[in-house]
């Protein structure tokens, strides 16, 4: 890169955190913020404190303090980059994208650390796991919100362990899923829009998490276990106050006499069904990804009645086999390709995860404690929007892949 172009890249990165500079009362403290993410965005090899502090000339403590000390106001800087994502890339076919990481560390005082299973290391290791949104519109992805998955057992129920992380006694072991819907509500109460969501199987499993998100106006493809059970026609359900076939009056739902029970999805189709019809998913650095997909109109198992109509899509990757599942509760007219390119969102979120790792230093975090760990996860969203701007100012507004489809099928510009 060009000398020129690194001083505008530090004079944009001045103009950009100012935008931040009332969720920080104090003028050093907003110094402290501008050092720490100039040492971010920079060509650190570790980006923890300690090479942060040392690289701007200033004494590691401090750095310390401001995460862990200062009164500053993170969830308004949180709010703030919601905020900047909606004024510059707000889009009508936005994509709210779901999933968790994982940071391997060593020891056993990191708040919530625990020997569990860690994407990143790709096996059960010690490490930190949250559970973070993604927002996509066209080739714009960022991370806009991450919270700590506390584990219950090693944590949550040792409040004593809870003290010595400072975790306040109000933070409490919660479900990933329920993390996740607190964390969309939390973002669309700022003004973040979306039009679709999307998912992994660990959060797909879940009926509840399905059906608020659909409460919240939001249109899911979300992958599904190949055990999820349901039916292509519904059974006839016998309602509180009906008879059934015994002549008993039932106080609660139960389905009819005869009905023909749910299947699980892996086994809907051993006799045939559906066509496959292929779909190109994008071009990756190896061959294009093609999948072959059947769909059709599907009503989920929920407490062993069926839930409502949506779609159930299963997609079987050409090259190697892999069957995917997935549920949708979009309507009947919304076109397969429209779902597929929903469902096949999720790589937005974890090249970003790849770029807030690889590019900004999110797991290069040495603090122990739950709130400079999770004031150093929100500067890490900082960082990275403005690495995501100053990345699509230098390439130009040419779109590098397509945009999100709209209901109809037809691709808005990027």
């Amino acid at each position: 890169m060009e000398i020129a172009d690194l001083k505008k890249i530090r004079r944009h990165l001045g103009r950009f955190l100012k935008q931040f500079d009332d969720c920080i009362r104090t003028k050093p403290s907003r110094k402290h913020l501008r050092t720490y993410i100039r040492g971010q965005v920079s060509d650190l090899e570790r980006k923890s404190v300690e090479p942060i502090a040392l690289k701007a000339g200033v004494a590691p403590r401090t750095l310390q303090e401001f995460l862990g000390l200062h009164k500053w106001n993170h969830p308004q800087m949180r709010r703030r980059v919601q905020e900047i994502v909606m004024r510059d890339y707000a889009d009508e076919n936005a994509i709210a994208i779901v999933d968790e990481t994982g940071f391997a560390k060593k020891g056993k005082k990191t708040a919530g650390v625990q020997r569990q299973w860690c994407g990143t290391t790709g096996k059960k290791d010690n490490c930190v796991v949250t559970v973070d949104l993604g927002y996509s519109a066209g080739d714009f992805y960022a991370l806009i919100d991450s919270d700590l998955y506390l584990p219950e057992e090693t944590w949550h129920k040792d409040r004593q362990r809870c003290r010595k992380a400072a975790i306040p006694d109000e933070v409490v072991y919660r479900p990933k899923w329920q993390i996740a819907l607190e964390e969309l509500k939390r973002a669309i109460t700022n003004g973040v829009r979306f039009k679709y969501l999307t998912a992994d199987e660990a959060y797909g499993k879940c009926a509840a998490f399905r059906r608020e998100v659909g409460e919240c106006g939001l249109t899911y493809v979300i992958e599904v276990p190949c055990s999820t059970a349901g039916w292509i026609k519904k059974p006839r359900v016998i309602s509180p106050g009906e008879y059934d076939g015994s002549g008993r009056r039932r106080v609660r739902s139960y389905l009819a006499p005869g009905s023909r029970k749910s299947r699980p999805v892996a086994k809907l189709w051993q006799r045939g069904g559906p066509h496959w019809q292929a779909f190109h998913i994008k071009d990756t650095e190896k061959r294009p990804a093609v999948w072959e997909v059947r769909a059709i109109r599907f009503f989920a198992s929920e407490d062993a009645l069926p839930g409502e109509e949506g779609w159930l899509l299963v997609a079987r990757n050409v090259v190697d086999g892999e069957i995917k599942y997935f549920l949708s509760n979009a309507s009947a007219d919304v076109s397969v390709e429209v779902l597929l390119h929903v469902a096949f969102s999720r790589w937005h979120i974890e090249r970003a995860f790849q770029d807030a790792k690889g590019q900004v230093g999110m797991d290069h975090f040495e603090v122990r404690r739950y709130l400079p760990l999770t004031r150093h996860m929100i500067l890490s969203m900082v960082s990275l929007l403005f690495l995501a701007k100053e990345t699509k100012r230098l390439r130009g507004e040419k779109s590098m892949v397509e945009s999100a489809p709209s209901a109809n099928g037809r691709r808005g510009a990027a």
